[in-house]
């Protein structure tokens, strides 16, 4: 098996993993806006505010992205009992599959990060924070409510944001809990003296932070791997991977060589929130029983795509598959996507204003007409969204004889097309649950159909949307080439 095949497989293991978060939950608040003038205050743009959006951020966005890739997650963390505490017990209500143990401490500020966008460009943040340490009341109840989910865990991640929550008084014996029961420690490390997590499997400083902790250059692959050298013969810690930005990740464990892994970023829109996708996939990975390497490798693909989105972003288990694929073909599989991640890139185009389109088909033998039809679509909107009715929909459809092709191969010879910028499969007989889903700004249809005729077309309009009937290319049609080869045989 290739070494893409052996990661690609991995990815279903993660569902199987339970993982244990520990560290400083925050919320993650981004304002989004556009910017036409200056002010006359001083000189700093004016944001026209359209919308504010709030997540779970620091420990709680671990939780998210670890919950996304299918694991059984439990996170235990601080909030203050204040309007924010309040707002991030909410949020991590939402996501179901996280089981929360939320400490409340009177009279301490739950961490909020405020950022303001425009367009893609951030303009400024804002934080409210609270760093001191917990008191040792507190840290005692928050080590107890460790221990308590500990017994069920396969592995353990500490995200250290250095606000307060990581105090000798927790981190220490969480440490030694986690180490008696055998288990693999992730630590994602904020302290200047990283002695602090002696005994964790593996620490994931950025560049930045291993230079701070050195006090060595980090720049070149071999002074990265020299420094991360160094924290391994200075502490009892396991190995080293360092994030690296665009220049990917060097992973350094004792008595190994170094491994240096390039960036598979394609497109960059946010880098905030990647390492807590790290440690995510990090922890599943490991707990999951995948080898330092191969847990290393599916962080560095999994932080690759997780970039390419705004905000702070979660990867779902079909994006991670689909990222390995591109990894290894670099090819039209990048855009072919189930429901949730497709509203994921859905999402991200409407928030750079573009207008989405979709259409739908069979697609069987794809020739002439299929193109133009799709050329016509793609000129109606920004992004075009094709939907693809899986074998057992066309077998419903055409009859048992058909498709020619399996859903797989006409969902590559789709993607391959430059006017398709995503394909979904749907198994339904017609795409109405998909059109409600997506919402598209422009529904698209062939001109032999009347718009009354267009499955969602009135969805559509009632919302703002428009019907656009593109013409057909005459001559051509699947069922006319498959009677002429079933003729010519």
């Amino acid at each position: 098996m290739s070494e893409f095949g052996a990661l690609t497989r991995l990815v279903p293991q993660l569902s199987h993993t339970t993982l244990l978060c520990l560290g400083d939950a925050m919320i993650d608040r981004y304002v989004y806006g556009t910017v036409e003038r200056m002010s006359p205050e001083a000189p700093i743009p004016v944001i026209s505010v359209t919308r504010e959006v709030a997540m779970l951020g620091g420990a709680g966005n671990v939780a998210r992205n670890a919950a996304a890739l299918g694991g059984d997650i439990r996170l235990v963390a601080v909030v203050g009992d204040d309007d924010a505490g309040h707002e991030l017990t909410g949020l991590v209500s939402n996501e179901i599959p996280i089981e929360p143990s939320l400490v409340a401490v009177s009279g301490r500020h739950t961490t909020q990060k405020t950022r303001y966008i425009a367009g893609t460009q951030q303009l400024l943040r804002a934080d409210h924070e609270e760093t001191s340490p917990l008191s040792e009341d507190n840290a005692r109840r928050v080590l107890m409510a460790f221990e308590g989910e500990l017994a069920e865990a396969n592995a353990v991640v500490l995200s250290d944001y250095a606000k307060g929550v990581l105090c000798e008084g927790v981190l220490r014996p969480a440490i030694a809990a986690a180490q008696a029961k055998g288990i693999p420690i992730i630590a994602d490390p904020k302290a200047r003296d990283f002695g602090r997590y002696d005994g964790v499997s593996l620490i994931t400083p950025n560049a930045k932070e291993l230079a701070i902790a050195t006090g060595l250059p980090v720049a070149t692959d071999e002074e990265a791997a020299a420094a991360a050298r160094a924290v391994l013969d200075r502490t009892r810690i396991g190995a080293v991977l360092v994030t690296r930005s665009e220049r990917g990740m060097t992973l350094v464990a004792r008595d190994e060589a170094p491994l240096h892994l390039p960036a598979e970023a394609r497109e960059v829109f946010d880098v905030s929130g990647a390492g807590d996708t790290v440690l995510a996939v990090l922890g599943l990975a490991l707990g999951s029983g995948a080898t330092l390497i191969e847990a290393a490798r599916l962080a560095n693909a999994a932080a690759g795509l997780v970039v390419a989105k705004l905000g702070t972003a979660v990867i779902y288990p079909e994006e991670l598959v689909a990222g390995l694929q591109a990894a290894g073909i670099r090819g039209a599989e990048a855009k072919i996507k189930t429901l949730l991640p497709m509203m994921d890139s859905v999402a991200r185009w409407r928030i750079k204003g573009a207008r989405i389109g979709f259409t739908n088909g069979c697609f069987d033998l794809l020739h002439p007409g299929h193109v133009s039809l799709l050329a016509e679509a793609r000129a109606q909107c920004d992004r075009l969204v094709v939907g693809l009715n899986s074998d057992a929909s066309v077998q419903r459809l055409k009859g048992p004889e058909r498709p020619v092709n399996s859903e797989l191969a006409r969902a590559i010879v789709l993607a391959s097309l430059e006017s398709v910028d995503l394909v979904v499969i749907f198994e339904e007989d017609t795409p109405m649950n998909l059109i409600e889903t997506l919402r598209p700004d422009v529904l698209i249809k062939g001109a032999d159909y009347t718009i009354d005729k267009v499955v969602g077309a009135n969805f559509v309009q009632s919302y703002g949307g428009r019907v656009h009937l593109a013409q057909i290319k005459a001559g051509h049609s699947t069922t006319g080439t498959i009677a002429r080869l079933v003729k010519g045989a």
